[in-house]
């Protein structure tokens, strides 16, 4: 931990030292939440956010905040150990080419929709048929189930230090998530001034009572949008899987690992239950492994978690952002963006000014963010780019 702040209601726990302006009134605000716990904590990836800093973690009582979880319900990790050591220029080529056929990128969908058993089962919601969102959305998510999407999402081949070569994919709840947010959000705004909240406006974390008819609904729904974006990048990864064998000749896969790090989760710490809102942040349980990747053309990291009660036991879910987007777009010079890439041999995803929004140069140093995280995760594989696939 870098820095302990002591001026609000509750203390904020910081692991960096340049947390931006806005970022850190976001953070005093969520530490001024009626129904904050303990500490808030920010993780050292982070920046600013909607409402809260992406990166941060807050645990609440009683309360649950749409906008502390996020738009991208679930968005998280996944990354697959192979059997093989060694992957020719040509052959990544050629694997680069293949997903980008097989797996809808962008905002493009798939054009017929997946089958059922991809889909987390509606059956194990309790509250199934009452769930407006995901009831009205669930035929189109199966349009969905199986796309990267866009922004900071990504698939990516990697030499580990292992000496093996990983897969590893980065992507969320698509549109499901993104209608699941805004829907609570609004209804969170609408009763919140009724149900004694007493959240301002201006801050944009409008709540619901958890024991409410609303927030078991949200946190339902929320729920099957975890599950969605995890069948999302597993169906994802079995497709890679899929080409890297056929082109590689690759017979061992290891079991998946896969991590969210936008959610909210029950859990007991400090000798309470409370609700842990990680945006932007990775659980790391004593002894659990988590995912924490770099930048495009950066490092990425298998960790374990050491599970230290001062971050509710989480980590960074990245390297951070350091350039806005559209920040990144204007300032950085696209040239000198590939050249970084190219120097270092990865078949890359620069392509366009318009691509430098997610250009290392937009990104923290993730050896700093490493650095700054010792006490909360130890490094167990680092993994070095080789292709990269864009949104």
């Amino acid at each position: 931990m870098k820095k302990r702040i002591e001026s609000e209601k509750i203390p904020l726990l910081l692991w960096l030292d340049d947390l931006d302006p806005d970022a850190l009134q976001q953070a005093k605000n969520l530490a001024n939440l009626p129904f904050a716990f303990h500490h808030v904590a920010i993780m050292p990836d982070a920046h600013v956010g909607y409402g809260m800093p992406i990166g941060g973690v807050l645990a609440t009582q009683g309360a649950v905040v749409p906008n502390a979880v996020g738009v991208d319900i679930g968005c998280g990790m996944c990354a697959v150990k192979t059997g093989i050591t060694e992957a020719t220029t040509d052959q990544l080529k050629r694997i680069v080419g293949s997903i980008r056929r097989a797996i809808p990128l962008g905002f493009k969908h798939h054009l017929t929709p997946r089958p059922h058993s991809i889909m987390p089962p509606l059956a194990d919601m309790e509250v199934e048929k009452e769930l407006p969102v995901i009831v009205r959305e669930y035929e189109s998510g199966r349009h969905q189930v199986g796309t990267l999407g866009g922004g900071n999402h990504f698939i990516e081949l990697q030499r580990g230090s292992d000496n093996h070569i990983w897969l590893m994919v980065h992507s969320g709840s698509r549109n499901l998530g993104y209608k699941v947010a805004g829907y609570y959000n609004k209804l969170a705004q609408k009763i919140n001034v009724d149900a004694g909240l007493k959240v301002p406006k201006q801050w944009q974390l409008a709540a619901l009572w958890v024991e409410s008819k609303e927030g078991v609904l949200y946190m339902a729904e929320m729920n099957y949008c975890v599950a969605f974006a995890g069948a999302n990048r597993q169906e994802m990864m079995r497709r890679i899987q899929w080409i890297v064998s056929e082109v590689t000749g690759c017979e061992e896969f290891h079991p998946p690992l896969d991590v969210a790090h936008n959610y909210a989760a029950k859990e007991n710490h400090f000798g309470q239950q409370v609700l842990v809102h990680r945006k932007g942040a990775t659980r790391a349980f004593a002894g659990e492994l988590g995912i924490i990747p770099g930048s495009q053309g950066s490092t990425s990291y298998i960790v374990r978690g050491l599970g230290n009660p001062d971050s509710f036991s989480s980590c960074s879910h990245g390297a951070g952002r350091v350039l806005g987007r559209k920040q990144a777009q204007r300032s950085l010079d696209l040239q000198q963006e590939i050249a970084k890439l190219e120097k270092k041999g990865i078949l890359h995803g620069l392509r366009s000014k318009r691509d430098l929004d997610e250009a290392p140069s937009a990104y923290k140093d993730i050896g700093s963010v490493m650095n700054n995280q010792k006490d909360l995760v130890e490094i167990v594989v680092e993994l070095s780019p080789l292709a990269v696939v864009k949104g």
